[in-house]
């Protein structure tokens, strides 16, 4: 009899939910894609509706529910903190106690209520903590049978950073980093300072880290963070906000960075390059420093990652580069929503096999900062190029899929004009798109499970084109300038552009564009800031940063759909590269339905929609109507 466990993530932000056959992951999506509203925190109940319908089951079928943390745990916590950081914290306490006391601290029995509102029995429902979830999701789906687990967020319940062990369906947890000492929440403390969202303005962060000079990383360093050889750290508390619950950073931030902070769309300064530039080298400094240790305690040669932080990807290119591993495999959906799956997946191995108990040694340890200078194994590093194996996440494409009668239906109730193309057709006729310089919509098969857009969901250009990049933010995404756009590139190319060690499926590894296509352009005299946009860097400038790297998905088999695209583009051009940024505008989730890929075609510059196997052209369509200006009704995310 099949095993069915659906996980679910809620109440927080970048609610999920997840099903899991036999272990197998079977469907995953974000409440966000269904609701339309950006990390929506609710229960997920479209997203339990389509995990359901995709097994072709029913609440009675399920083994047992998993929830991705524990509540009473993190209750104890929240608790603890209000009673440390007392009489400041008194406002949060008054805002957020009350939820507490009702209801959160018993979440369970709401996911409870929430399932049993479908009718059915609800199965049992069993709560992991936060961090086994996510080691869970990063080592069960991963194409390694032994491997290191780093899992690095802001913090679970208490713990912000663990270190395990995976061993077949056995993950042991060696040590743990606990609140409020925190890497992710470090980096959000900076995020708020410069200006950007928390929970949802990190990667922004990341992307103008660039553009600075870490002329601050050392104050970091002595004022902020105190960071271990083996990469444990502790925090100076007393320099942040967030124990007391409202904001992440006040007035002592202030006094050691020469001003307030940074208002939301205020203009960007060089202090916001170099604050970005300083915290995300500390960052890194950290997360190799980790990743060592995590192979030097387990004596394995292979890392898996998650947690909010392993979606930096530039600090996974460095762990890549220098923790002397030989393969590393980031979950795709490494943050909240990927929790939903971990808990699934760890309920499966064993019903909690994943919550296994902290050695003492570490605990203490990696708690008070002082694990032992690892010592390396004697296996010696064997740089591997291109050598990922299928891992059991099917390339992401975990979400809702339409056929084409189902599309075809909706959009002729739209109606709105369209081509019927065999699909050669379809990606001659869009290759051809792209190579004369047009934006295309791109719209196939299932939606990714994850925070990246890796070819079902996705906005597709020519990054020859100098131009491209700074068209798509301001005119199609209406986003900052700055923001750097994602290379995807046919898997066995990959070497000729970019310089990565291995491959790249999930857009998760920030690797240097090649020599062989880099220009040598001098950069002007006096050029800073975001003038060091109009500098050219490669082949590819729409999608080379402006120090060189690019954030690279390599394509293979995993991904059909955009690959045949790319082959009939490479076919054409010569080039096996395509812009591939999520298909959506700033603040808004990606498109998950027929319907939302033509409101988003039609409210931007995007030329051509290909949406299975129809092909809609801007200038064919009726004129778009709506009430209002649509922009000014999205949040600022």
């Amino acid at each position: 009899m099949t095993e069915l466990v659906l996980g679910v993530s809620a109440f927080y932000h970048d609610s999920a939910a997840a099903l899991v056959a036999d272990g197998v992951p079977v469907a995953a999506a974000q409440e966000e894609r269904f609701s339309r509203r950006r990390h929506d925190p609710s229960f997920p109940r479209h997203a339990v509706e389509y995990c359901l319908e995709a097994g072709g089951i029913t609440v009675d079928d399920l083994s047992a529910v998993a929830y991705y943390e524990d509540p009473a745990l993190k209750f104890r916590r929240v608790i603890a903190t209000f009673a440390e950081s007392a009489p400041h914290a008194l406002p949060a306490f008054r805002d957020s106690f009350p939820g507490w006391l009702r209801w959160k601290r018993r979440a369970t029995d709401a996911v409870r209520d929430e399932l049993a509102r479908g009718g059915g029995a609800v199965p049992p429902i069993v709560a992991l903590r936060h961090h086994a979830s996510h080691a869970a999701s990063a080592f069960f789906p991963s194409p390694f049978r032994t491997a290191a687990v780093l899992c690095i967020d802001g913090v679970g319940e208490w713990a912000t950073t663990t270190l395990w062990h995976g061993r077949g369906t056995e993950l042991r947890q060696l040590a743990e980093l606990r609140f409020p000492h925190s890497l992710g929440l470090l980096y959000s403390a900076f995020t708020y300072f410069c200006g950007f969202k928390v929970d949802s303005g990190e990667y922004k962060l990341m992307g103008l880290a660039p553009y600075g000079k870490p002329r601050f990383a050392a104050l970091i360093r002595e004022r902020l963070i105190d960071v271990k050889p083996d990469g444990t750290f502790r925090l100076d508390v007393r320099r942040f906000e967030f124990l007391r619950g409202r904001v992440m950073t006040g007035r002592a931030f202030e006094e050691l960075f020469g001003g307030p902070r940074r208002e939301p769309e205020g203009p960007l300064t060089e202090r916001e390059f170099d604050l970005a530039a300083s915290v995300q080298q500390v960052t890194e400094e950290v997360v190799v420093r980790l990743a060592r240790t995590a192979r030097a305690l387990t004596g394995e040669s292979r890392l898996c990652m998650a947690g909010g932080v392993a979606l930096n990807c530039v600090a996974n290119g460095k762990v890549v580069e220098q923790a002397g591993l030989d393969e590393l495999w980031v979950q795709p959906a490494a943050g909240d929503a990927g929790g939903a799956l971990g808990a699934a997946l760890a309920v499966t191995h064993g019903r909690g096999a994943a919550r296994a108990h902290l050695t003492a040694d570490g605990l203490d340890a990696m708690s008070s900062g002082g694990v032992r200078e690892p010592k390396h194994s004697g296996t010696r590093h064997r740089p591997s190029i291109l050598t990922y194996r299928q891992d059991a996440m099917s390339g992401a494409l975990l979400g809702p899929k339409y056929s084409d009668e189902q599309i075809g239906a909706r959009l002729d109730r739209l109606q709105a004009p369209y081509t019927r193309l065999d699909p050669d057709a379809l990606v001659r006729e869009v290759a051809a798109a792209l190579a004369d310089g047009k934006i295309v919509g791109w719209f196939q098969g299932r939606m990714e499970f994850g925070p990246r857009a890796l070819g079902s969901r996705s906005i597709l250009a020519d990054p020859r084109d100098p131009g491209m990049q700074s068209a798509l933010n301001l005119r199609t995404k209406f986003r900052e300038s700055f923001r750097p756009f994602a290379p995807a590139v046919l898997a066995e190319d990959a070497k000729d552009y970019f310089e990565l060690r291995q491959d790249s499926p999930y857009m998760l590894l920030v690797s240097r564009v090649s020599a062989a296509q880099r220009l040598d352009h001098e950069v002007p005299a006096g050029t800073a800031g975001l003038d060091l946009l109009r500098v050219p860097r490669s082949t590819i400038p729409a999608v080379t940063h402006i120090d060189g790297t690019a954030r690279v998905q390599t394509v293979g088999p995993a991904h059909p759909h955009l690959r045949r695209l790319l082959l009939a583009f490479k076919e054409r051009t010569n080039c096996p590269v395509l812009i591939n940024t999520s298909f959506n505008v700033r603040g808004e989730p990606i498109v998950n339905s027929p319907e939302d890929a033509y409101t988003c075609f039609m409210r931007t510059n995007i030329d051509a929609l290909a949406i299975g196997g129809f092909l809609l052209r801007k200038e064919a369509q009726p004129v778009w109507e709506e009430e209002g200006d649509w922009r000014a009704r999205i949040p600022v995310d």
